[in-house]
């Protein structure tokens, strides 16, 4: 990627001539092909801000929609792990509104966490493969 901005920056940048008189047919200021060269510098300027759009924001927004459906289908039974890596499996749904879940994480022991601080799903038949 790096490299692709130095070629594009090289390519749209105003080529050096050998004389120190500018040439009488361009206008001052124009760069070759009479552009101007202040909009070649905002149009890499937007040539960069969507690259980052597209390698940084976007699939970090796709991750994140992933992540809000899969905490609104959550239910009964599903084995998950928090944000904090304590795995376990959800017994009950604390609150109406569901906010609040409860976690059995060993035999006898239940802590009640967040939705919100569910990191994923655990698939029991990935989970049965890292096992053997």
């Amino acid at each position: 990627m790096y490299s692709l901005l130095i070629t594009l920056a090289t390519w749209f940048q105003p080529e050096a001539s050998g004389s120190s008189a500018p040439a009488a047919s361009a206008p001052k200021g124009s760069g070759p092909g009479g552009m101007d060269p202040g909009l070649t510098n905002i149009g890499l300027m937007v040539l960069m801000a969507v690259a980052f759009y597209l390698l940084a924001i976007r699939p970090q927004q796709k991750k994140q929609k992933e992540l809000d459906t899969q905490l609104k289908a959550l239910k009964k039974g599903q084995r998950v792990r928090t944000t904090s890596g304590v795995r376990g499996e959800i017994i009950d749904f604390k609150t109406e509104a569901g906010d609040e879940v409860v976690l059995m994480i060993a035999d006898k022991v239940k802590i009640n966490i967040l939705r919100s601080s569910i990191a994923s799903v655990i698939d029991a038949q990935a989970e049965a493969e890292k096992k053997s």
